[in-house]
């Protein structure tokens, strides 16, 4: 959606323009280009790290691909706890240490590559398991997974920060354009009256590209960056609401429950769903246990 509706933007905008009987040829001045989008990343260098500057392309990748966690993925996630809890459930708790210790080598979590693919999430809950096995009290657990949600979120917000500083830039980078196009207008005031109109014309072409990708493209990626992160950050808390209620002693099919609650509507499983998935588990299970005749 994030590439249609910029499809979309373009297409309002020049095609109006052309409506009105503008000339495309004008808009395409390059020194006005070069001024602008140059100066806008020379600050995004000056203020970004280069860690921070390459996670914001990547940022900006997930927001075009459009990379929220879909429902399948978090019908895939509350098998997976299931999966875990019942584990612990009838072989003990220590039975998972095998599984949380090597992730991508576990035969629970290799059924669920989507999730293997998140990697803060295989850590944020191998690593909370361990806690877990440790003796750790529940409510100490959820000050540990609050203090781990709101540091990646905060690590996340300044992602989608450096975008919309960028955008808040861009109409001053314009107007700095512009009005050198004007000095270089006032050089040539004794010429023709079309070589001045045509220079004044390019300088205005500065005014409008820095507002135009500001609010059309910059402001909109940055918005969408930041749903993206947000939707991670609820996939997080999914994790958190499961394993809390698991290290309460809560039975595997409500602690999955208690995680399904924490998953926002659009993209949650519905009962139904995850009862008839955990029943195609149980079925999975008992075929692979039951002896050979």
């Amino acid at each position: 959606m994030a590439i249609v509706g910029m499809i979309v933007v373009m297409g309002a905008v020049i095609g109006g323009y052309i409506m009105e009987h503008g000339k495309l040829g004008v808009l395409v001045q390059p020194a006005e280009f070069i001024i602008i989008l140059g100066s806008a990343l020379g600050t995004v260098m000056i203020s970004t790290p280069l860690q921070v500057l390459t996670q914001v392309f990547q940022s900006i990748l997930k927001g075009l691909k459009g990379e929220h966690p879909s429902k399948g993925a978090y019908s895939e996630l509350l098998t997976l706890l299931y999966d875990l809890f019942q584990i612990a459930r009838k072989e003990g708790a220590l039975a998972l240490e095998t599984h949380i210790a090597e992730p991508e080598k576990s035969s629970v979590f290799s059924k669920y590559p989507s999730f293997l693919k998140n990697h803060h999430a295989v850590h944020f809950l191998s690593d909370t398991v361990s806690v877990i096995l440790n003796g750790v009290k529940p409510m100490e657990i959820e000050a540990l997974l609050d203090i781990d949600i709101e540091t990646h979120h905060e690590e996340n917000g300044r992602l989608s920060t450096v975008l919309s500083r960028v955008g808040d830039t861009m109409p001053g980078l314009g107007i700095v354009a512009a009005v050198l196009g004007v000095v270089i207008a006032m050089q040539a005031i004794d010429g023709p009256p079309e070589e001045i109109g045509h220079k004044v014309g390019a300088a205005l072409i500065g005014t409008f590209l820095g507002i135009f990708m500001a609010y059309g493209f910059l402001l909109p990626l940055a918005a969408n960056v930041e749903a993206i992160h947000l939707s991670e950050a609820r996939y997080m808390q999914c994790i958190k609401e499961g394993l809390l209620a698991f290290a309460k002693g809560i039975h595997p099919t409500i602690a999955v429950e208690f995680a399904r609650r924490s998953i926002f509507s659009d993209v949650r499983p519905s009962f139904e769903e995850i009862k008839n998935t955990l029943r195609g588990e149980k079925g999975e299970n008992s075929e692979r246990t039951e002896s050979p005749k």
